[in-house]
């Protein structure tokens, strides 16, 4: 009788837990700076889904939204503090803008040809579109529109994305291990049996777009032109 009126207990407990609120599951932060002209901007070892798009101020606008994943209906098994334990840092060092991220180790379980973690993050960046960019993603997609600097972005699992501006020109170096490129610029491309797939293509004085995947694929393709009134 004794055991039936604890288990009694702890499964009414359980039951009468409150759900966790929205904002006990997502973190959101906005940082502002100043972008040195000519400058570069770099995040290495960044996790998640990172979009990067051009924009005429000389200034560098960041938002991060961390979220702790709910699958289905199940109740997060994440204490909605560690959270704050993932830092998101950018700032000025020289003609750099370095954006540094730190999460706990404990707090991302990999799993191999899933991608699987117990959160997500999120970088919303606007960057003047002349800046250099050097992205090394661990795991999530890269999506980079109207930049017409340099581009250096590599990703181990996921999807990068490359929306280049009209008339632009690029010396284009891209390479899936397994995964297919898919591009409207024109350039020679080579598969590797049934996997891998490699897209070059050369110009002269041309900017420089290196891309590279380990899983996953590339897409390089063209901004819609403007309408005409």
């Amino acid at each position: 009788m004794g055991r039936f009126i604890f288990f009694t207990m702890v499964v009414s407990g359980v039951l009468l837990m409150p759900e966790m609120r929205a904002q006990d599951l997502q973190r959101t932060h906005t940082d502002r700076l100043d972008f040195p002209a000519g400058g570069t901007l770099r995040m290495p070892k960044c996790i998640g889904d990172v979009t990067v798009e051009g924009w005429d101020e000389p200034v560098l606008e960041i938002t991060t939204v961390k979220s702790i994943k709910v699958r289905g209906d199940k109740t997060p098994g994440i204490d909605p503090k560690k959270l704050d334990r993932i830092e998101v840092t950018p700032e000025r060092k020289g003609n750099d803008v370095i954006v540094r991220t730190k999460f706990p180790k404990f707090n991302v379980l990999v799993r191999p040809f899933t991608g699987l973690s117990d959160f997500e993050l999120e970088y919303r960046i606007k960057a003047p579109r002349t800046a250099a960019l050097e992205i090394g993603n661990q795991i999530g997609e890269v999506h980079i529109n109207e930049m017409t600097g340099d581009i250096h972005a590599t990703d181990r699992m996921g999807q990068i994305t490359v929306q280049v501006v009209p008339g632009s020109r690029y010396s284009v170096d891209a390479r899936s291990k397994l995964g297919s490129i898919y591009s409207d610029v024109s350039g020679r491309e080579k598969k590797r049996l049934k996997f891998g797939h490699t897209f070059i293509t050369e110009a002269s004085g041309a900017k420089t777009l290196y891309l590279r995947i380990g899983l996953g694929d590339i897409t390089i393709f063209d901004t819609p032109a403007p309408v005409q009134q």
